[in-house]
């Protein structure tokens, strides 16, 4: 069992796309997409249970990743504080998932799905694939996160509104200016504002450094706008139909 939790792990090492990869995808794909279609079939009894289920999932997945850590003697401040964007959102998420707050939805819809999802499609995983615990806790944390995004807006009605995304960009870039100037204090790399990231990564498609991080930024509009398209056809679609009734 110890060589589960190994910090060198001697198992198979993780594979970008390979098959342990895609099946995880599938399976968080496919819950995402059960939620959708029987959104309905959902009794208001079970809701309190499904969100306190995907907080505690968030909050413990997250927690035993710095346990790890620690007993790896691995911990590092340049690392390991909660300044990610994930990490920011697993932290945040008692406002969406206890406390309902729909403004806090407007910006866990767009960076939350962003962050989340850029994590899982390029994980910074290294020799650890499945089954060891750190494959297992990464796409848990980062899948958990999707779901409860998914959750709350298929059945809990939530859903963003286009005149809040600037303001969502707004306080993101204001986050990751925090960012670029805690970095050089830590020397750290969060939010990859002195860097990009050392495995493969969409980040490598995007120029040099400092480059990339307006690429970054125009890449992340289109994404929100795009994410959003699915809200805009649903209000076309209302608006026309009501204008034959």
């Amino acid at each position: 069992m110890d060589i589960y939790f190994s910090r060198f792990y001697n198992g198979d090492s993780f594979v970008l796309f390979g098959p342990s990869h895609w099946i995880t995808l599938g399976l968080i794909f496919c819950l995402a997409l059960t939620i959708v279609l029987f959104r309905r079939r959902i009794p208001s009894r079970w809701h309190p249970i499904i969100r306190y289920g995907l907080l505690a999932t968030i909050i413990l997945s997250e927690l035993s990743w710095h346990i790890w850590q620690l007993s790896i003697d691995n911990w590092t401040i340049q690392g390991m504080l909660p300044l990610w964007l994930c990490s920011i959102t697993v932290w945040s998420m008692p406002m969406l998932l206890i406390w309902r707050n729909r403004a806090y939805f407007e910006w866990v819809y767009y960076m939350g799905l962003i962050g989340a999802s850029q994590a899982i499609l390029t994980p910074d995983l290294s020799i650890y694939g499945f089954p060891h615990f750190r494959f297992i806790e990464f796409f848990l944390v980062h899948g958990a996160i999707i779901i409860a995004v998914v959750y709350m807006a298929a059945v809990e009605g939530f859903r963003p509104h286009i005149k809040y995304l600037p303001w969502v960009i707004l306080i993101t870039d204001l986050y990751w200016l925090f960012c670029g100037l805690i970095n050089p204090l830590v020397g750290g790399n969060y939010l990859y504002t002195q860097g990009k990231l050392p495995t493969p990564s969409l980040l490598d498609y995007l120029g040099p450094w400092p480059w990339y991080l307006v690429s970054m930024e125009l890449i992340g509009v289109v994404v929100c706008l795009l994410i959003y398209l699915p809200y805009a056809l649903m209000d076309d679609k209302n608006k026309q139909s009501s204008i034959f009734i």
